[in-house]
């Protein structure tokens, strides 16, 4: 299996956080090889980004997320921590505007030059979900 990275993240966080993510705005620059695939993503108040997170230099297979005591210990597949066998990342972003290969985004969590692996457009039909349910200590970690 083969992934290419089809852009990159301009953030201006440079160092790992936890918290603060909701209203930062950051670009997303996608490779000119891929720019005419953005055709009449404009029409979209949201995207699903995923990134390879590349600053990732091992795996956890259990941890208690965001370090946080007061949360359990559970396993990385119940989790968004990103110390994952593969570390692939998503988040869904509020897009505010495209200029050419570039989108300014809203509440993108990646650090400054990320890889960019594909964007989504979050479509109701296929991504919102009825009766969803998750444990009471998410409420706990820092967005």
């Amino acid at each position: 299996m083969q992934l290419k990275s089809i852009g990159y993240i301009k953030s201006p966080v440079k160092q790992a956080k936890f918290g603060g993510w909701q209203n930062l705005i950051t670009e997303i620059v996608i490779d000119s090889d891929y720019s005419d695939g953005l055709e009449g993503i404009e029409e979209y108040s949201h995207l699903i980004v995923l990134y390879w997170l590349d600053k990732v230099d091992k795996v956890k297979l259990k941890m208690r997320p965001q370090g946080k005591k007061d949360v359990p210990e559970v396993g990385i597949f119940a989790c968004r921590c990103p110390w994952r066998p593969n570390p692939i990342g998503m988040t869904t972003v509020k897009l505010i505007e495209r200029n050419g290969n570039i989108l300014k985004v809203k509440g993108l969590d990646v650090l400054d030059g990320t890889p960019l692996i594909d964007i989504k457009p979050f479509t109701p039909p296929y991504d919102a979900v009825e009766g969803m349910k998750y444990p009471d200590w998410v409420n706990k970690l820092e967005y």
